[in-house]
């Protein structure tokens, strides 16, 4: 920073006009007031009483990357009550999504890969759990000044309302464990929190506002600004910390500008009522109050005391969540045997993280020959400064191997019109009716582009994975209707940009995208958004994108079985169709018989069958009822339950009997076996399907 604008900035925060400096390092205020605005420099002897009158170094004043400390020092300031007696229990937009580390991967990676800042390099994204205990955690309570927050968290806490229980929660988890669980969401080649302390600009959208989205590029994952939230309702002392590196000079700098932010709900401490949030910063002389903090340039040694340090100068932004936790998530069977079943295990919490950001941003993080990556993603996490669990980069192909593979072919160009050969990739294009804006005429026609490839991996198959240009998965849903003898498949629909930058109406599609999916950005449907600025049927654009998508689906995969593999081969000889077949009855109608059966063991452990029902004439009032039992070569055969069992096509269960559509001549339907009631594995077993009678003795 220069030394004009540097001197005035100190002088303002140390509260000295220009002749007070000048007097006491004994020069006038026109002396003064030339090197301010840069007409002069002051001499080598006049730069040392200049550092004593501003109580700091020569190599401070030479450096110009921090302030001195005789400035105005860092502190914190409570929002004052309301003049009209208004209150607030907390942020309503805190509760537009559940305290789940889960939640917060998706929301704040989502926000950065919106600021990615150089388009050809991906944006890294870390996050770094770090428990912190005993004299580490007392030397950092002390650096946040928490003998001055303590009474205000008192004062929540003693508030019979959900804020005030969570807090109450979080201080008795700290002072009875002598623990405390930071969480830090490093990115980097991001913009940064750019732009004023309170005008229109990225820090004051994160910082300052509520629902300001503020983002940058049309293809946005994030419109509605609550996403940033979930850093705060992740933190059970609603405490996040921030420092930025900034893309753009604002006053001057780009490094370590700090500011910290506290959302708490009404309270009253000594006798004065706050309102809700409060700001942990430097008391701004520019305002209308003394007593209003704002952000600083803050030292190496600072940041580090706060656990803030950043691994290079590169813009982008470090949220460090004091106290967080999980206690939306249910808790994990594994770590429950390990001893460490606690909600808020740091253990726990690394897992869940490293698989929300495989399952949420595996399409992010996918990388052609000659395309890189939108995102990388890591998670580390420490004790006391030391690392307990090495740092993990998130590998899509691990997370996500088929569907990854599906990507890869559509970048790389590979794709082929039909699946014949294992590891194939089919590609189709779905066209999307882009409705116009209000107040226009013209549609846009967009195609989508459709990949289908098998199911080689562990996951739910034969569903379709939807996303537009952030590559962040929107929407999963299953494909419904298939043929009997359909190969597990996984499918992924790229809308929008996802589609490709030069796609016809990408633009239009995102835009129209983006509007229908509410704050949660877990589907695409009708939202007051787009019916404010599209027709009021225009999200019936939507539900015909997913129909035409269902059907390109099944136009894919419905093609003669390639030849398959012993293993597969093998499989087949496991599954039998039970009962025999009813031969034609010369009186009463026949009986529906079980035609053709398909079956696959899914990563649980359980038998998944699809099933296809011959229904002869007048046999459409029988109820039969589909079992599920253990080939074994002598004895009864064991019966296994259904832990899900549904009609596909004409036909509804109802009580675990099919019931027919009236005139139906094939049904179908599908189950799967409830693996408590295995009395082996599943693998190690053949499997026997027959149609039973109902309770009304039907077949």
């Amino acid at each position: 920073m220069d030394f004009g604008p540097w001197l005035a900035r100190q002088l303002k925060q140390s509260g000295l006009s220009q002749a007070d400096l000048g007097e006491r390092i004994g020069m006038t205020r026109a002396a003064v007031s030339a090197w301010i605005t840069g007409r002069a420099t002051p001499r080598a002897e006049t730069i040392a009483k200049i550092a004593d009158a501003l109580g700091t170094d020569l190599g401070t004043i030479h450096t110009r990357t921090a302030d001195t400390m005789s400035g105005l020092p860092v502190t914190w300031y409570h929002r004052p009550g309301y003049a009209d007696g208004g209150r607030d229990f907390g942020n309503a937009a805190a509760f537009a999504f559940e305290a789940d580390v889960e939640v917060l991967a998706r929301e704040a990676t989502q926000n950065s890969l919106d600021e990615r800042l150089d388009r050809n390099q991906p944006v890294r994204v870390r996050y770094t759990l770090h428990e912190l205990t005993g004299e580490t955690l007392a030397r950092f309570r002390e650096e946040i000044r928490w003998d001055e927050l303590l009474p205000h968290y008192q004062a929540a806490a003693s508030q019979e309302q959900k804020v005030g229980r969570v807090i109450a929660a979080g201080l008795r988890d700290m002072y009875e464990r002598d623990r405390l669980v930071l969480l830090r969401v490093d990115d980097y080649n991001a913009s940064g929190l750019t732009g004023d302390d309170y005008e229109t600009g990225r820090f004051a959208a994160v910082v300052r506002r509520q629902l300001d989205s503020h983002k940058s590029v049309s293809g946005a994952g994030g419109s509605y600004g609550l996403g940033k939230a979930t850093l705060w309702a992740t933190s059970r002392l609603g405490l996040v910390l921030i420092n930025s590196t900034l893309s753009e000079p604002h006053e001057g700098r780009t490094e370590r500008r700090l500011i910290g932010r506290l959302d708490l709900p009404w309270r009253e401490v000594d006798g004065r009522p706050c309102a809700g949030p409060a700001w942990f910063g430097r008391p701004d002389p520019d305002a209308d109050s003394t007593d209003v903090a704002r952000s600083w340039w803050a030292d190496e040694e600072k940041v580090a005391r706060l656990h803030l340090t950043r691994e290079s100068d590169e813009p982008g932004t470090s949220f460090l969540i004091v106290g967080a936790h999980d206690v939306a998530s249910l808790v994990d069977p594994d770590l429950e045997k390990n001893g460490t079943e606690d909600d808020d295990s740091v253990h726990r919490m690394h897992k869940r993280l490293v698989q929300a950001l495989g399952r949420n941003f595996w399409a992010a993080m996918t990388v052609g020959e000659t395309r890189r990556p939108l995102l990388e993603a890591s998670v580390r996490t420490l004790r006391n400064g030391a690392e307990i669990i090495e740092e993990e980069r998130v590998d899509p192909r691990a997370e996500q191997p088929a569907r990854t593979r599906a990507l890869q072919a559509f970048l790389d160009g590979t794709t082929v019109e039909r699946l014949t050969e294992s590891g194939q990739v089919a590609m189709a294009a779905v066209t999307l009716d882009v409705p116009p804006p209000t107040g226009r005429k013209e549609k846009v026609e967009h195609r989508a582009v459709l990949l289908v490839t098998e199911a080689d991996d562990v996951g739910k198959p034969n569903q379709v994975v939807m996303m537009r240009g952030n590559r962040m998965t929107v929407r999963t849903g299953r494909v419904g209707d298939l043929p009997v003898g359909t190969n597990p498949f996984h499918a992924v629909l790229l809308a929008g940009h996802a589609a490709g930058e030069e796609a016809l109406g990408a633009d239009e599609a995102e835009a129209f995208l983006r509007t229908s999916e509410p704050p949660e950005h877990n589907k695409w449907g009708q939202t007051e958004e787009l019916r404010l600025l599209y027709s009021p049927s225009a999200y019936r654009r939507i539900a015909k994108l997913t129909t035409d998508t269902n059907r390109a689906v099944r136009e894919l995969v419905a093609v003669p079985r390639v030849k398959q593999s012993k293993g597969s081969e093998r499989l087949r000889k496991k599954l039998t169709l039970g009962g025999k077949r009813a031969l034609r009855p010369v009186g009463p109608p026949a009986l529906p018989t079980l035609e053709e059966l398909d079956a696959f063991v899914d990563e649980n452990g359980a038998w998944c069958v699809t099933g296809e029902v011959r229904i002869p004439s007048g046999g459409d009032d029988s109820r039969p009822a589909p079992v599920a039992k253990l080939d074994v070569r002598s004895g009864p055969r064991p019966v296994l339950g259904w832990s899900d069992l549904v009609g596909v096509h004409n036909c509804e269960v109802v009580d675990g009997s099919i019931h027919f559509v009236p005139g139906a001549r094939k049904a179908t339907f599908r189950g799967t076996t409830d693996v408590s009631t295995h009395p082996v594995k599943a693998v190690f077993t053949g499997l026997i399907v027959e149609l039973g009678t109902d309770k009304a003795g039907q077949a």
